[in-house]
C-alpha cells in the first residue's frame, strides 16, 4: 500500500512563472518533476512511476516486434563519430569532453555509431541476420534553447532500436514491424497522433522516414495533412506541386521591365502597406551561403523558404542565410533590395515562382524595385525546385485535395538508414558467396520522457492531469473523508487490500488534510479512478468518480470493485 502521507509528491497551487507549456505547468504543480537547471529535470516518485509504465508498454511492443533489449554506453569514444563522419557535422548539440588521458569522448545524443561497431564486431556471417536490438537509455543534447519542460531538454530518456539486414526487402519487413509497433504503443498511451513523412535530419539515411506526431497546440512542429487520402508530412518534408510545363508560358508578361522608386521599402509588408502590392505579386530574393558559396533563392512573397529542402536541392552540408556584407558582395545592394535581374550567382527558383507570368523583384539598388519581370525572358534560373514551406490550403501532392495545417509534438521517428553507417564505418558481414557486404540498417526512436509530456498536453482539464489507465502512476485513488473516522478507515483499507489483491496499484490519501484539499490534489495528480469513503461508509456505500468524467456515482463495495475491474481491464 502506498500512503499519500509518505509519498514525496509536493503539489503547488499556482503555475511556475517560467512554465509556458501545459505539461510543464501541470507536471511541476502535481509533483511529478522538478527542475535542476535549464533543460535538466529530476523525476519525483509519481513521475518515475508513470515513466516506468511507459517503459513497460514500449518493452512489450518492442519484444512482440522481435527486438531484443541491450544497454549501450552513454559515454562514446570520439573516434567512432569521426569514423562515421558526424563528429564535425553534428553541431554544437554534441556534448564533447576529454578524460584524464586527453582521450576525446561524446555524451551520446544517439547510438548509431555504437550499435554499428558492436554488431560489426559480433556478427560476421549472413546466417546470424537479421537482428534487431533496442535499448531504453539516457541521451544528452546541448539544446540551444531548452524550453517547455520535458519537451525540449538537455538530458532525456529515449528508446532507440536498430535493425540489421542483408537486403532492402528485409529492412522493409523490420521497418513495417516497427511502424506498426509504434502505432500500438501510442494507442495504448491514449494519444491522438499521426505518422507523417519527414526529413531524416542529422540521423541521415537512404530510404524512407516517418515521424509520429502527437497533436498539440504547444507543438514545435507543423504538420500538413490531407483528410481525403491520409497523406501527412512534417512541414520540412511536405511537397509542393510542380506546375505544368506550359503554365508560365501561357501568362508571360507583354510589358517591359520597369524600375520604380521604393524608398525605405525593404519587406513584403512594406510593399503592401506603402504601395498596395499583394504579396503573391512579389518575389523575395534570398541570398544563402551553401558551403560558403552564395546562391540566390527565389520564393513568392506569400511563401517562406524551406531550408531543409534547400540543403537537399543544393546538396549542401552547411546552409546559412547571408549576412548584410555577404548580401552586398553578391548583389551590390543592401538587405531588402536584392533581385535576380543581372545577378552573377546561381539562381534557384521555387516552382511557384517559375509558374508566374511576371513578378516584382528587388532592383539590386537601394530604394528601388523592378516590375513586369518575366521568368525565362528577363531572368534565367539555374535550377527550379520545390524549396518553400507548404501552407494550409495548398493542394495535396497525392490527391489534389486541400491540405490542413496542425501543430504537433514529435514523439517517435523511424528511419531506413540503408548503408549510411555500415559504409562509413566499414561494418560488413560475409554473404552466401563469401563476399563482404555492408549491413542494411534501420533506426527507430521514441522520446520516452517527451512522450510523458505529450500525453499531458492532450489529456488535462482546468483541474489537472487526466492519465490513461496504462500510464497512470496509480490506477485507483482511495480518499477517506476523515482519517479520524474508524469506519471510513476500515472501509478504505478493505478497498486498498481488495484492489491490490487484484493487481492494481492504489494510492491511499491518509493525510490529515481538509477534504477540499484532498480533492484538489486528486484532480491535479490525475489518477483514472477516485473512490471517496465518507459518511455512508457504514452502510457499505462509497462515491466513485472517473477522472475523465464529471459524473459521481454512489456504489456498494462489491459494485465498486466490479466497476473498477471492468474499467481497468
Amino acid at each position: 500500500m502506498t500512503k499519500q502521507s509518505q509519498l514525496f509528491a509536493p503539489t503547488l497551487r499556482e503555475n511556475p512563472a517560467d512554465a509556458e507549456a501545459i505539461s510543464h505547468q501541470l507536471l511541476i504543480r502535481a509533483g511529478y518533476i522538478r527542475q535542476l537547471s535549464a533543460g535538466v529535470y529530476s523525476l519525483l516518485p509519481l513521475g518515475r512511476r508513470a515513466l516506468r509504465r511507459l517503459e513497460t508498454i514500449i518493452r512489450e511492443e518492442m519484444e512482440a516486434a522481435g527486438a531484443q533489449e541491450v544497454l549501450l554506453p552513454a559515454l562514446q569514444p570520439a573516434e567512432l563519430w569521426r569514423q562515421s563522419g558526424r563528429y564535425n557535422v553534428y553541431g554544437p548539440e554534441l556534448i564533447r569532453l576529454t578524460d584524464r588521458n586527453s582521450r576525446e569522448f561524446a555524451l551520446g545524443p544517439t547510438h548509431e555509431e555504437v550499435i554499428t561497431a558492436l554488431v560489426d564486431q559480433e556478427i560476421s556471417a549472413y546466417r546470424k541476420l537479421p537482428v534487431m536490438l533496442y535499448q531504453i537509455q539516457t541521451k544528452f543534447r546541448d539544446e540551444r534553447r531548452p524550453r517547455f519542460g520535458l519537451l525540449r531538454v538537455k538530458e532525456f530518456l529515449m528508446k532507440d532500436a536498430y535493425s540489421f539486414d542483408t537486403s532492402w526487402e528485409g529492412l522493409a519487413v523490420n521497418y513495417d514491424a516497427m511502424y506498426k509497433a509504434y502505432h500500438r504503443i501510442f494507442e495504448r498511451c491514449g494519444l491522438r497522433f499521426k505518422a507523417v513523412e519527414a526529413d531524416a535530419g542529422a540521423i541521415g539515411g537512404e530510404g524512407g522516414t516517418h515521424e509520429f506526431m502527437a497533436f498539440a497546440e504547444s507543438g514545435e512542429d507543423t504538420i500538413l495533412a490531407c483528410d481525403s487520402c491520409g497523406y501527412g508530412a512534417n512541414v520540412e518534408k511536405a511537397e509542393a506541386d510542380a506546375p505544368a510545363a506550359s503554365a508560365a508560358d501561357d501568362q508571360v508578361s507583354t510589358h517591359h521591365m520597369e524600375k520604380f522608386h521604393t524608398p525605405d521599402t525593404r519587406t513584403i509588408q512594406d510593399l503592401h502597406d506603402k504601395l498596395g502590392l499583394r504579396p503573391e505579386q512579389v518575389v523575395k530574393t534570398l541570398i544563402y551561403m551553401a558551403d560558403n558559396r552564395p546562391y540566390a533563392v527565389l520564393v513568392r512573397g506569400d511563401h517562406e523558404a524551406n531550408e531543409t529542402k534547400l540543403k537537399h536541392v543544393l546538396d549542401a552540408e552547411e546552409l546559412t542565410l547571408a549576412d548584410a556584407e555577404q548580401v552586398r558582395l553578391a548583389t551590390n545592394a543592401p538587405v531588402g533590395f536584392a533581385g535576380p535581374v543581372g545577378l552573377n550567382i546561381p539562381i534557384v527558383a521555387d516552382y511557384a515562382v517559375a509558374a508566374m507570368g511576371e513578378m516584382i523583384v528587388g532592383a539590386n539598388e537601394q530604394d528601388y524595385h523592378i516590375r513586369h519581370v518575366a521568368p525565362g525572358r528577363d531572368v534565367r534560373f539555374t535550377q527550379v525546385a520545390d524549396c518553400r514551406n507548404v501552407i494550409h490550403g495548398d493542394a495535396c501532392p497525392r490527391c489534389r485535395a486541400s491540405l490542413s495545417e496542425r501543430r504537433g509534438i514529435e514523439i517517435g521517428h523511424v528511419f531506413k538508414l540503408g548503408t549510411k553507417y555500415s559504409d562509413s564505418m566499414q561494418a560488413t558481414y560475409i554473404d552466401e558467396q563469401g563476399e563482404a557486404q555492408p549491413f542494411i540498417m534501420g533506426c527507430y526512436g521514441i522520446g520516452v520522457t517527451r512522450l510523458l509530456a505529450a500525453i499531458v498536453e492532450q489529456r488535462y482539464d482546468e483541474n489537472g492531469i487526466i492519465w490513461p489507465a496504462e500510464v497512470a502512476p496509480f490506477q485507483v485513488h482511495v480518499i477517506p473523508v476523515s482519517m479520524q473516522d474508524e469506519t471510513q478507515v476500515a472501509v478504505s483499507t478493505e478497498f486498498v487490500q481488495r484492489f491490490r489483491g487484484a493487481g492494481y496499484d492504489v494510492l491511499l490519501d491518509d493525510r490529515d488534510e481538509r477534504f477540499g484539499v484532498k480533492l484538489k490534489d486528486a484532480d491535479l495528480i490525475g489518477l483514472p479512478i477516485r473512490i471517496v469513503v465518507g459518511k455512508t461508509a457504514g452502510d457499505g456505500i462509497v462515491e466513485l468518480k472517473q477522472r475523465d468524467s464529471s459524473d459521481v456515482s454512489k456504489m456498494k463495495l462489491e459494485e465498486a470493485i466490479s466497476f473498477v475491474a471492468e474499467k481497468l481491464r
